[in-house]
């Protein structure tokens, strides 16, 4: 399914539709019945001609194959099977019947340009990614100050904060049934380096990551290299069935579902967290100085594995993780169960939609 295009719900389009939901939200105190979401969601606005949103998709498929699953729609989707499972009620961009009801709630998931596609008189629940920055809002939307706007994790939110007022966290859900453990024994490989360093790529192939390899390979381990964009999703998770452990290097991650499947596969998880201020070149220095400290890996804890900050503390920390990796103290998939399941996203994400149409009544 390509949610770029206009679709009308169907769950059974969707992964995992409909099956054995556990959780079910309480239904409203006053009997009615639980709010039917509307969402909307579209990776791509019209480029050379009206509607060619809709046809670049299939051309580019049928050139190049099944194309690689962005962040942006993996949120939607996933969003998408947990409310299934927790059975709320969706649809997903009806334009004409958001249009004919300006008293409900429009859940705009997708890019900005969603909100270019009429008049909204309905109150808004915006995110996760909408804009990078909350400079980026033009003038003509400088009333989104007022409205709730999704961020994927704490330190995000702290950054927009003094924009957005009314930011509140929210990080999608993981399929934790397709992303599950392998075997001990089908184990091949040692170490999975996924490699997401997104900026000066080749200063920091000199600097961190062939260092990286290097310690490694010296210290007898055999590695396996995955790229981020370079890959499909059944690759990767044909890697994470091979690998014992995982090196994941990303300057920043607001989420990091990638490092979150690996972690609901039950591998570990050896992360370069520098820290830091925000350094995405296209703001640091001269447009934002965010300072508050980010993070590479939002949700993890000591159940997850450990991180480093650069070079040198991965060689000096590298032998103490691999210890435990192998004495099995790890159990990263716990923290995801615990804490990022498709059902507990789904739910959190319906009880702040509630909560908006709450604060919209009084």
């Amino acid at each position: 399914m390509d949610v770029a295009e206009r679709i009308q719900a169907n769950p059974a389009s969707l992964p995992h539709g409909g099956t054995d939901a556990p959780l079910v939200p309480a239904a409203p105190a006053d009997g009615g019945k639980r709010m039917t979401l509307n969402l909307f969601f579209e990776e791509r606005d019209d480029r050379w001609f009206p509607g060619d949103r809709h046809v670049r998709p299939l051309v580019r498929r049928m050139l190049l194959g099944k194309s690689w699953i962005s962040g942006q729609r993996r949120v939607f989707l996933n969003l998408c099977a947990g409310l299934d499972r927790v059975d709320v009620p969706y649809r997903v961009n009806d334009y004409g019947y958001i249009r004919k009801h300006p008293e409900e709630l429009a859940c705009i998931i997708g890019r900005p340009f969603v909100l270019d596609r009429f008049a909204w008189k309905n109150p808004l629940l915006l995110g996760v990614v909408m804009y990078n920055h909350p400079i980026e809002v033009p003038e003509r939307l400088q009333d989104l100050h007022e409205k709730t706007i999704l961020v994927p994790c704490n330190w995000y939110a702290e950054m927009c904060r003094p924009y957005w007022p009314h930011v509140e966290v929210w990080p999608v859900g993981i399929e934790t049934d397709l992303w599950t453990p392998t075997p001990a024994e089908q184990k091949s490989v040692d170490v999975l380096l996924y490699d997401k360093v997104r900026w000066e790529h080749e200063r920091y192939a000199s600097e961190l990551i062939e260092p990286i390899r290097r310690h490694l390979e010296a210290s007898g381990r055999s590695v396996e290299v995955i790229r981020y964009g370079h890959y499909k999703e059944n690759d990767y998770k044909a890697a994470l069935a091979r690998c014992r452990s995982m090196v994941f290097l990303c300057e920043h991650e607001s989420q990091g579902i990638a490092c979150q499947q690996a972690l609901s596969s039950g591998v570990p998880v050896f992360a370069w967290n520098r820290g830091g201020p925000w350094q995405d070149p296209e703001y640091f220095p001269d447009r934002v100085k965010y300072e508050g400290g980010v993070s590479s890996v939002p949700y993890f804890d000591a159940r997850c594995g450990r991180t480093f900050i650069d070079a040198n503390g991965f060689i000096s920390g590298w032998s103490d993780f691999w210890s435990q990796v192998s004495a099995g103290d790890f159990v990263p998939r716990d923290y995801v169960m615990d804490n990022l399941t498709l059902e507990k996203g789904a739910l959190h994400y319906y009880g702040i939609a509630e909560a908006v149409m709450q604060r919209q009544a009084r």
